[in-house]
């Protein structure tokens, strides 16, 4: 889970290119590669990053073992000894730029600028999409959560249903980022501190006699942490009645129940009439918990019934991205080495949205001075002074130039950090509440109408005035050359 011998943590490809690379001389050329994703996840206006810790451990681990050298060297392909001889001493050697955890971005806008040779850009590429694809889109689907839940309390409970065990650990670390509360994953707790909660299952009920039973023994054994589970055989007619007795009998020794949960039926409806019944009970500061395959669309319907929900455990939804399993980065070279001069690189596509922006480029967030509300996020080189001295701003649209936004009065906040500087970590890893603290703040830098769940406004990315030429110079120039080769 701490990225140990994960060397091998690659596609094969990559290996094949830095031999081809090795064996024709070019595997020290100098290369620039950007990590972004052209669309946004769940239909949302925003997406919440994270993964950066793990790159962070990966990279700072990042070696060939003697077990990895001989596996490879069985392969197919037959490297050379001097090859893997090479990749015995390899460590990184470059500079990784990225956003920091927590913070909300943007299709197109790079996230990781990773720089180096391209033996050791190419290398790290399959590990950094990863990493920066799934926890990405972990935290975004549980910050979507938050948005329509914002006042109650989040459990992570997704472990059992999640893609093993390095997907638990980490997803439930991305929801924390978020805005999660807690999680029921112990090895999530004692790794990254979050917190953890738990009730009991339908098992310990059916084990006993009686649900009374049940409950009072769960009470007399947890007597300052007791959450019941109502739902085994009648919610309303058992299962509520028999937690209010159970209730009754903590406050005569002292104590008071927690919580109970319902896991299956209408959550709605038992709500209500459970919240009613504890209330006329006497119980009013007992809570009611919600499971069951909940997840955004679930809970801002159960929230417009009026359902009385005051915790919701979220598991399978969240933690395995269902209703959209992969968030689709990539990680595309924008700058190589030519002549000993680096020079921009621009891969064409069929599909207008695959072709890439040359060009080693920043993230520039500007944010207005008045409201301290987010207007844009500028992508620019980084010789470009304008947006970083407060010049005014023309912000167009790459697709319809004409539609425009001139800016001024604004603060421009780099987006991009320096994490690795020729190999060197650079970057103090900030605490796990520090990153929540920090997404906290990017939410509210941003108006609601682009942290809405339904038909958010789309925010601003735009590339400067130079960027965009280059591309379109750089487009207009590969297309005259195949017209050329065509004729």
């Amino acid at each position: 889970m701490y990225c140990t011998d994960m060397a091998l943590h690659t596609d094969k490809y990559q290996i094949n290119m830095i031999y081809a690379h090795w064996l024709n001389g070019t595997h020290l050329k100098q290369t620039v590669f950007e990590a972004y994703f052209r669309k946004l996840p769940f239909g949302n206006g925003y997406a919440v990053f994270a993964g950066l810790e793990r790159i962070v451990n990966y990279i700072s681990g990042l070696k060939f073992t003697e077990e990895d050298l001989s596996y490879l060297a069985t392969q197919e392909e037959n490297y050379q000894p001097e090859f893997l001889d090479l990749l015995r001493s390899f460590r990184f050697s470059g500079n990784i730029y990225s956003f920091k955890e927590g913070a909300l971005c943007f299709p197109n806008e790079p996230l990781i600028r990773v720089e180096g040779t391209i033996m050791e850009t190419q290398l790290v590429e399959t590990a950094l999409l990863n990493f920066m694809n799934f926890q990405t889109l972990i935290a975004t689907k549980a910050s979507r959560i938050k948005r329509v839940a914002e006042h109650d309390i989040l459990m992570e409970f997704g472990t059992r249903r999640a893609q093993e065990a390095d997907a638990a650990i980490w997803g439930a670390r991305a929801t924390y980022i978020s805005g999660f509360d807690a999680t029921s994953n112990l090895l999530a707790g004692k790794v990254f501190g979050i917190p953890t909660k738990g009730t009991h299952a339908h098992s310990w009920v059916q084990i006993f006699d009686s649900e009374e039973e049940a409950f009072d023994i769960y009470a007399k054994a947890l007597p300052d942490q007791v959450s019941l589970l109502v739902d085994t055989f009648d919610t309303l007619e058992s299962g509520v009645p028999n937690a209010i007795k159970t209730a009754h009998k903590l406050e005569e020794a002292g104590k008071r129940l927690g919580s109970i949960r319902i896991d299956s039926g209408d959550l709605a409806y038992l709500s209500i009439k459970a919240r009613r019944m504890l209330d006329d009970a006497g119980l009013p500061y007992v809570k009611i918990v919600a499971s069951n395959d909940l997840d955004e669309n679930t809970i801002f319907n159960l929230k417009a019934q009026g359902a009385r929900i005051d915790s919701w455990g979220v598991g399978t939804q969240l933690i395995t991205a269902a209703d959209q399993p992969a968030l689709g980065g990539v990680y595309k070279l924008v700058e190589r080495e030519y002549n000993g001069v680096m020079e921009p690189t621009i891969k064409i596509s069929g599909n207008p949205e695959k072709v890439t922006s040359p060009g080693k480029k920043d993230v520039l967030r500007i944010v207005s001075k008045e409201s301290c509300k987010c207007i844009a996020d500028y992508v620019c080189f980084p010789h470009e002074q304008q947006a970083r001295t407060g010049g005014n701003l023309r912000l167009f649209d790459p697709v319809h130039p004409y539609i425009k936004k001139s800016v001024k009065d604004y603060e421009a906040i780099p987006m991009l950090q320096p994490i690795f500087e020729q190999g060197e970590l650079v970057y103090d890893m900030p605490t796990l509440e520090e990153i929540k603290a920090y997404h906290k703040e990017q939410v509210d830098m941003f108006w609601p109408e682009y942290l809405r769940k339904l038909n958010p406004e789309i925010y601003r990315v735009r590339l400067s005035q130079e960027a965009w030429e280059l591309r379109q110079r750089m487009i207009e120039e590969r297309l005259s050359v195949h017209e050329v080769i065509e004729e």
